[in-house]
């Protein structure tokens, strides 16, 4: 049984299928144990369908298990069963130390999404991958995405308007207003508005509160 802690050395990446808890360590053996309960009743609903299917696997390590699953596509000729291997993504804007960059951020870390046909080869190939440590669905059985999740994933991925900005501030939060009239002024977050990408600060403006709704990039953390 390979060492969890050995896994996420990210220098000692072991080529070698990794297993969790009490799983056998014989990939045939596994296949064996958990085909006829899993995958029959499966098949028998999904066969011959090109689907979309959850799988888990170390979080911060979804790229590296991405590439070693179209490594298996390749080198055990899967290409005509698993058609798409994605790590779900989206753009946002960090600030740090005043100054904005654009970040890559995992929609679902510790998840990657496979299209395949679920059969006992395709399973294997996915299952037995290093870093993988299961497929999402009820118990043990693989559920398939519908095509409405599928659709809201992949339009997030696609989402228009550019990446946004990724907050560093909560309610009740002082900031600091960096632009506009109310430039250096300090102020209280009251309301955080994440899909408008505004926000409403609470300001003493000669002697009394004022609400002051501003954008995410005029404002910074004390």
């Amino acid at each position: 049984m390979a060492n969890d802690a050995d896994f996420r050395e990210e220098n000692d990446y072991d080529p070698e299928p990794v297993y969790l808890d009490n799983q056998q360590t014989d990939s045939d053996a596994l296949l064996d144990d958990a085909a006829p309960g899993i995958l029959d009743q499966i098949m028998d609903e999904t066969t011959g369908q090109k689907l979309w299917y959850v799988v888990h696997c170390y979080s911060g390590y979804e790229n590296k298990v991405r590439h070693a699953i179209e490594q298996r596509i390749e080198t055990m000729g899967m290409r005509d069963k698993i058609f798409d291997v994605i790590v779900p993504t989206e753009e946002e804007i960090e600030i740090k130390d005043g100054k904005r960059r654009n970040i890559e951020k995992r929609v679902f870390p510790g998840y990657i999404l496979v299209e395949m046909k679920m059969d006992e080869d395709s399973w294997y190939v996915v299952r037995n991958t290093p870093g993988v440590t299961g497929f999402v669905g009820m118990g043990n059985d693989p559920t398939p995405l519908r095509p409405e999740e599928v659709k809201a994933i992949m339009d997030r991925m696609l989402a228009e308007g550019g990446p946004k900005v990724k907050p560093k501030f909560k309610v009740g939060e002082k900031v600091r207003i960096i632009d506009g009239p109310f430039n250096d002024f300090i102020g209280t977050v009251a309301l955080i508005e994440a899909d408008k990408q505004k926000v409403r600060v609470m300001v003493n403006f000669f002697g009394r509160d004022t609400p002051v709704e501003l954008d995410f990039l005029e404002v910074e953390k004390v």
